[in-house]
């Protein structure tokens, strides 16, 4: 069983302190929980997976990767692992969230990408997204504004993420 797979929800979704309304995660031992109520994912890293898998012939239909194939529950445009920190929040009008942590390939990541090293990928890319608290519940929609307010800016989740992966890259 996996939750990988969402689909693009259109209209304002409320956001309480495990995850936005309708959300699941499969495995709540490794995902979801206070910590890591919503999984974000940089928009642009959807092409560069899309190549992965195209180079090693697992694509389907030639259709592109849609936003929550990867398991992401908030696609955003315009940050980057390096460039964002633990403790970091995102501001939207009526929503706050602080980024806790990196996501971390999961034993279903590599037979979901159709590929066994998507998981070594991702370690090495770096382009694995991070998981964020709610420190404001509240509701967020589709193509939503959002501010970046730094945090104490110590560990970039690209650094976290080599700190905490090191064991995929054997």
């Amino acid at each position: 069983m996996s939750a990988i797979g969402k689909v693009t929800v259109n209209g304002p979704l409320s956001v309480g302190p495990l995850g936005l309304a309708g959300d699941e995660q499969a495995d709540p031992s490794v995902h979801g929980g206070l910590s890591k109520a919503v999984y974000a994912l940089p928009f642009e890293h959807l092409a560069w997976w899309q190549t992965q898998r195209d180079n090693r012939g697992v694509s389907l239909f030639d259709e592109a990767l849609a936003p929550g194939y990867l398991g992401e529950n908030l696609s955003l445009q315009g940050l980057s692992e390096a460039e964002v920190f633990i403790g970091d929040t995102l501001h939207f009008a009526d929503l706050v969230l602080r980024v806790t942590e990196p996501r971390q390939p999961c034993g279903k990541f590599n037979a979901v990408m159709g590929y066994d090293q998507a998981g070594r990928d991702m370690v090495q890319s770096g382009r694995c997204g991070f998981y964020l608290a709610v420190d404001q519940p509240g509701k967020v929609s589709a193509g939503e504004a959002f501010t970046l307010q730094p945090g104490e800016r110590v560990t970039s989740v690209a650094n976290a993420l080599r700190h905490k992966a090191w064991k995929h890259l054997r």
